[in-house]
């Protein structure tokens, strides 16, 4: 039997969203958020073009490009721009975890647009190659509930007809983004930066922006989706003027998170940071004999989200019921513990674990994490 660690780890949050707040964080962080008042008051307004400039600047976006904040966290900002400019033309829809999943039935089922589709299990890339550069292209960077990323973007044809609609949440500010490459780029506040979530960031190239001024689908679109008005692109959208009501304490902790990212010296400093979690974690994986990446190709592993498949042949046996309520029982045991939290792979995901590995998480964390789970996984076995 495997005798239980002494030590645990000092954040036991490992959850791929939301994630850990940054080392150090307090309530104290949100003592000057602006409440009480409208957001569209000089000072609120002028806090959320705050955020768009102070992630334009990290981040490197082009000067070209527009930024905004929009509601419902990632997800809303890719059904905007989905709902707004998908139809002109085909669309090459690559899709292998839980939400490359949802935008090809959004594509396929509610949107019905002409498309070609290409998939994968959980754990593997679908043909890249297969992309058309007279299509539109709708594809995540980083598969969260899946472990698994685009390696690069070098099957994304820089002279291409077509806009690319990248889901980047839990790549943004992990990865160097090839913005040349991409049109359409959405992420959130609650991944990398581990920050609060319900709000989205969405990017658009000035190909994006001419889509949006020239292409009007036959589609009615809610409020909340409307990037233009009278045949003129909305601004005050891209200056901090929101199309609904952002929470302003949301806007005050992640302004918080940004100015921790400047305070390290940039993205170069969380890049760093993810590497020496990934790598810990790498190295035991690369010891343990009971389990093993999901995603068998090292260049295609994220390094934010790590979902792991426990490959121990006794396990393998069991039914997938089985493996799921032996993954559950597992995660409580280390909650119960107060060693870690949330570490189960996604529900619609093969029965694993997933560790989160962002910036926000101490690598020291991630090591005293190690022996716990091999004590979980020992206990769930002998039980």
């Amino acid at each position: 039997m495997t005798s239980k660690p002494t030590q645990k780890p000092a954040n036991p949050s490992f959850s791929s969203g939301p994630c850990a707040k940054r080392p150090g964080w307090s309530l104290a962080a949100l003592e000057n958020a602006f409440l009480g008042r409208s957001h569209r008051a000089a000072e609120g307004k002028a806090r959320l073009n705050d955020i768009i400039e102070r992630h334009r600047a990290l981040l490197n976006i082009p000067a070209d490009y527009r930024v905004a904040i929009v509601p419902a966290s990632d997800t809303g900002a890719l059904e905007m721009a989905m709902w707004s400019m998908l139809g002109q033309r085909p669309v090459d829809v690559f899709a292998w975890e839980v939400f490359g999943n949802e935008w090809l039935t959004d594509i396929t089922k509610q949107l019905k647009i002409d498309s070609r589709t290409f998939t994968a299990p959980f754990g593997e890339l679908p043909d890249l190659t297969q992309a058309h550069p007279e299509h539109d292209i709708v594809f995540p960077w980083n598969g969260t509930t899946s472990g698994v990323r685009v390696p690069d973007a070098n099957w994304i044809a820089a002279d291409r007809k077509g806009l690319t609609f990248c889901d980047a949440t839990s790549a943004v500010f992990a990865y160097d983004m090839p913005w040349d490459k991409l049109d359409i780029i959405t992420w959130s506040w609650q991944k990398v930066l581990g920050g609060e979530a319900a709000h989205g960031m969405l990017v658009l190239s000035p190909r994006a922006v001419e889509r949006l001024l020239t292409y009007k689908p036959e589609r009615p679109l809610p409020k909340i989706f409307r990037m233009t008005s009278g045949g003129k692109l909305i601004e005050g959208l891209f200056q901090g003027e929101t199309l609904n009501t952002p929470s302003m304490l949301a806007v005050e902790d992640c302004l918080d998170a940004l100015k921790w990212v400047e305070s390290l010296g940039g993205v170069g400093a969380l890049q760093r940071r993810i590497t020496a979690n990934f790598d810990t974690l790498s190295g035991w994986v690369g010891k343990t004999e009971w389990l093993d990446f999901l995603c068998d190709v090292s260049a295609s592993r994220s390094k934010t989200s790590v979902c792991l498949k426990i490959v121990d042949p006794w396990f393998t046996a069991k039914s997938e019921e089985d493996r799921q309520a032996f993954i559950k029982t597992m995660e409580k045991k280390l909650g119960k513990e107060e060693a870690a939290y949330d570490v189960a792979a996604h529900k619609l995901a093969p029965a694993g674990l997933r560790i989160w590995c962002g910036a926000t998480v101490e690598q020291s964390d991630i090591a005293a994490l190690l022996p716990w789970l091999e004590w979980a996984y020992a206990e769930t076995k002998a039980a």
